[in-house]
């Protein structure tokens, strides 16, 4: 099993203080700093830019994962053309009806593909579209806002990802990212299931109970 690794989500950062946030980010150890962009469209809500995503390549080398919960992705994939080998891009399946070249057309970026599915999109979409990708985020809630409870049947639907890729593409490092309600305790359950990233975010890192470095440190804990 790989490693599991901390993706912080950085729409739950205090936003007029970003920098100083990411510092600690980085100084905890994240393996990954996770940036939501929203449209309003395909979400009910709006978040992060490719504005954010500019400003944070200038504070910082950790490698960004950047998930776009936006209609039409393939239309506005330009806006992250400095992206390098070691970030990733990841639309949502149902974002799209061209699927396959928008996940091309991210491909083109130099950057790692992933692709999102929403609770409700059934494992099978994805069985043309090995190829083409590097990771699968599976959605373990409806996407658009921090806070929500867990979809019970989504973590079934992580181990069945994970066998599923095994069986189809057995020699490709394609990797499992699991979003939402990632608490301590679902954690150890989702990597449990198989997946490898965890976005962090109200339910754990950025948690109350406790400081990020603390909070990190016991997540940490929970997915080794």
């Amino acid at each position: 099993m790989k490693k599991g690794m901390i993706s912080p989500s950085l729409m739950c950062l205090d936003l007029m203080n970003a920098e100083a946030g990411v510092r600690e980010l980085e100084k905890a150890g994240a393996d990954y700093l996770h940036v939501d962009i929203m449209d309003n469209h395909f979400v009910p809500n709006i978040t992060l830019s490719a504005d954010f995503v500019r400003a944070l390549r200038t504070v910082t080398k950790v490698p960004l994962d950047i998930h776009l919960m936006i209609e039409k992705p393939e239309n506005s994939l330009q806006a992250f053309a400095d992206c390098s080998e070691r970030d990733i891009v990841c639309i949502h399946y149902e974002a799209t009806v061209h699927i396959e070249r928008a996940l091309q057309e991210v491909k083109k970026l130099g950057c790692k593909a992933g692709i999102a599915l929403n609770p409700g999109t059934p494992l099978c979409v994805l069985e043309d579209l090995i190829p083409d990708i590097d990771m699968v985020l599976i959605m373990t809630v409806n996407p658009g806002f921090a806070g929500q409870k867990l979809v019970p049947a989504t973590l079934d639907k992580i181990s069945r990802c994970r066998t599923m890729l095994q069986k189809l593409s057995p020699d490709r490092d394609i990797l499992i990212e699991a979003d939402g309600n990632v608490s301590f305790e679902n954690a150890k359950k989702m990597r449990k299931c198989g997946a490898d990233i965890f976005v962090a975010g109200s339910s754990s890192l950025f948690g109350k109970d406790g400081t990020l470095a603390e909070n990190y440190r016991k997540l940490k804990q929970a997915i080794r």
